[in-house]
């Protein structure tokens, strides 16, 4: 691998990081976004393979398991896996970009130790858990059941907020997104 640097938005769901990311992508060409991998079904038909996510049986993710594909995985939900892919930071290295990602807590404090000094692992929280249910409620794709255990793991989430280098409160959008910028910016920036 070549000599980029990595900037990690983690969050337990619902946190507003994908929004963050996705406008960062927008705004930043020196940014490119590293797909991840994972066993879940798509979430409505928004979603694509091999732009949101690259969408694998459970046999073929844990083939690429057996054959050191991954950077980081984890099983997040009972059957749901989810992985960094190595060929995925490769690609957008040798494309002179820095590497942005979008992954749950445990993915970024694993990205974080994986990269060190290259990384900026930046924790995006909601100013309450309340907060956090409403905008998952909102977002009309969770069950009473996949929602109860959403919060439950946010909850868990937010004790490790203190491994990450910063935390993002995203509380209103457009002061999140500043915020964010001047965040890349600054790191990218530093030799």
């Amino acid at each position: 691998m070549s000599n980029g640097k990595a900037i990690i938005f983690s969050a337990p769901s619902g946190s507003g990081k994908t929004t963050i990311v996705k406008h960062l992508l927008d705004i930043n060409p020196k940014l490119g976004f590293s797909i991840s991998a994972c066993t879940r079904d798509k979430r409505g038909r928004n979603e694509k393979n091999g732009k949101d996510y690259f969408f694998l049986t459970p046999q073929d993710f844990k083939k690429k398991i057996d054959e050191d594909e991954f950077i980081e995985w984890e099983e997040v939900y009972a059957g749901n896996f989810y992985g960094t892919l190595k060929s995925e930071i490769e690609r957008i290295w040798s494309e002179g970009r820095h590497v942005i990602f979008d992954v749950d807590v445990k993915g970024g404090l694993n990205l974080k130790k994986y990269f060190g000094d290259k990384a900026l692992a930046v924790f995006v929280k909601v100013p309450s858990l309340d907060v956090l249910k409403s905008r998952l409620t909102d977002r009309n794709t969770e069950s009473e059941d996949s929602l109860s255990r959403r919060v439950f793991k946010a909850r868990f989430e937010m004790g490790f907020e203190d491994q990450f280098d910063v935390t993002l409160v995203n509380e209103d959008l457009d002061e999140s997104l500043a915020k964010a910028e001047k965040l890349v910016d600054t790191f990218i920036d530093q030799e």
